[in-house]
């Protein structure tokens, strides 16, 4: 059947709209999103994604079908103001969950499609920048609109993360680990 990835998203919009366009744009027909709306606090989304995994695991077993199985489940939200993030990523550790985490929000991940930011930024800031590519955004975004800069956008992601890394302030603003999750769904 192939390899199956579950994402659960934080957002109801921007995140599973991208998502969904990126599968169909490198058509991997193995990707489910779910996502939560505006009840996806970080904690939440992990949960959800622990739940759905274990139920999937009840499945597959009761149906005596590994197929039903998730080979991969991740839990996508931003850092924004939540509360509690040490929580969701310790109980993503403990169970599994891959995390594709945004600081300070998704929109990073959109607005390194078209330039570099390398500054602390604040979410309103960055939301006012990306409409400087993108004159229409207001939580959709469209990949068919930004696609062109994918590769950049990856490259420009690993960059921000080597020197938060290297600073000592992993995830620290801004990052995104969301290239490593499409990454996945481009190449299993």
């Amino acid at each position: 059947m192939g390899y199956r990835i579950l994402v659960v998203c934080e957002g109801r919009k921007t995140e599973p709209g991208y998502f969904k366009q990126f599968q169909h744009h490198v058509r991997n027909p193995r990707l489910h999103i779910q996502p939560l709306g505006p009840a996806g606090v970080p904690v939440t989304v992990v949960e959800t994604a622990i739940a759905e995994r274990a139920r999937a695991e009840q499945d597959a077993s009761q149906q005596h079908d590994e197929n039903l199985r998730w080979d991969e489940v991740w839990a996508v939200f931003d850092i924004d103001d939540h509360p509690e993030i040490a929580r969701a990523k310790q109980r993503a550790a403990d169970h599994g969950i891959r995390l594709a985490i945004s600081n300070p929000c998704f929109e990073l991940w959109a607005y390194l499609h078209f330039a570099e930011q390398t500054a602390h930024v604040e979410r309103g800031k960055l939301r006012g920048e990306l409409r400087k590519y993108l004159p229409q955004y207001d939580k959709e975004l469209a990949f068919t609109k930004v696609h062109a800069g994918y590769d950049d956008a990856v490259r420009r992601a690993r960059a921000l993360e080597a020197a938060a890394a290297s600073a000592g302030r992993s995830g620290r603003n801004p990052t995104t680990d969301v290239y490593q999750l499409t990454e996945v769904i481009r190449t299993r």
